[in-house]
């Protein structure tokens, strides 16, 4: 069984909150990032003496919000590294539109090699304009034309990903690029093919990613990645973690275990009683709607006629795990027996929690409720060995 913790990298938030301003309109200084980067150091260092397996950050740009200001997971997670013994790092997500796709596998496979092999990759194409656009490569909703480019552009860089670390040389002709350039010569010969400088670790690299749409759930199925499942409401996680592996039995001819190739990542916060954890919870997670409630309902416009979803309705559909520890053990190992997950990943640090609290959570769930769940899992997981 693998346990993973998830951290957006958000600064201290006292104000969080429906009484606090409207999420984008936060505005933090230096200080205020460096003491984030500082929390997540501790929290990787907390996670590792633990035991936790691995530790995803999210990268994003241009956020003076407060919220996710790691702009460099790659970056970032080789100085975890440097600060941790044995656990892995991974990214939820890297940005790939954001970069060029040779630039990213040259960091990421120097990145793993420094922190000897303990990367995990998790890719995704982007939710925000204002970090997108000024890359090139905007974003887009249900398959408008912004929508259909970044798409293209996103699974093309994927499979320059994949040949440049995989393979001692590689070359790549595409609608969107073409490596080497046509023509190029060095000292006189023609160039026809590149080495990546260095190259991972452990190849081919698993890829991660993030499920919002069922366009997503064919690909990334279809490449066999490991499908990322977070945040949907039960009556739609259940059919989609489903289907995920039908097609990837279909399209590679394998016999998967219930929860094999996926992973299973939720909000959770544990306290003495019911009361105290929704409590600490309800700030974070209206925090956090204020912030993502504006694109939720752009992927899903029937959703606009409604208000947000509340904490209470969150409950309901199993995506925040929300009372005491063994509230919450029972709830994971009700979802355990209806998935057969074999990779949970918990997202412990809510908008206006300290470091203090946030260790209080990670050593609260390794204790009280993550054993239950380690003891029926099954003796083979692949979730951080290579396809």
């Amino acid at each position: 069984m693998h346990f993973g913790a998830f951290f957006y990298g958000t600064v201290d938030m006292p104000d969080a909150g429906v009484d606090g301003p409207p999420a984008h309109a936060r505005n933090y200084g230096q200080e205020s990032y460096r003491r984030a980067y500082d929390d997540l150091i501790g929290y990787a260092q907390a996670c590792d003496t633990l035991g936790y397996d691995s530790m995803w950050t999210a990268e994003h740009h241009f956020h003076n919000h407060g919220f996710e200001v790691v702009p460099n997971v790659v970056l970032f997670n080789a100085v975890l590294a440097q600060h941790t013994r044995r656990i892995r790092l991974g990214a939820l997500i890297h940005v790939l539109t954001t970069w060029h796709p040779i630039h990213f596998a040259e960091d990421y496979a120097l990145a793993d090699v420094l922190s000897g092999g303990r990367l995990l990759c998790g890719l995704g194409r982007g939710t925000e304009e204002r970090e997108s656009n000024v890359f090139g490569v905007n974003v887009g909703y249900n398959g408008n034309a912004d929508d259909t480019h970044n798409r293209d552009v996103f699974e093309e860089q994927v499979e320059i990903f994949k040949a440049a670390t995989t393979n001692e040389r590689f070359a790549y002709r595409g609608k969107h690029y073409t490596i080497p350039p046509a023509g190029l010569t060095f000292r006189g010969e023609p160039v026809t093919e590149f080495p990546l400088v260095p190259r991972p670790i452990e190849t081919p690299v698993r890829i991660y990613q993030p499920i919002s749409s069922e366009e997503t759930l064919v690909y990334a199925a279809r490449q066999r990645h490991v499908g990322v499942l977070a945040n949907h409401p039960w009556e739609r996680m259940v059919p989609w973690w489903r289907k995920y592996g039908q097609l990837v039995e279909e399209t590679h001819r394998v016999t998967l275990r219930p929860g094999e190739d996926r992973m299973l990542q939720v909000q959770i916060h544990v306290a003495d009683s019911t009361e105290a954890a929704m409590r600490t919870a309800r700030r974070g997670h209206d925090e956090l709607t204020k912030l993502l409630w504006p694109n939720i309902i752009r992927r899903n416009p029937a959703l606009a006629s409604r208000g947000p979803f509340t904490l209470e309705e969150r409950m309901g559909g199993k995506s925040w795990i929300v009372g005491t520890p063994e509230q919450a053990r029972d709830a994971l190992l009700e979802m355990q027996s209806e998935l057969g997950f074999e990779a949970l990943v918990i997202f412990p640090h809510l908008p206006g929690m300290r470091r203090a609290e946030t260790i209080e959570q990670l050593g609260r769930f390794w204790t009280d409720v993550r054993p239950a769940l380690a003891a029926r899992a099954p003796v083979s997981q692949p979730v951080s060995a290579g396809v």
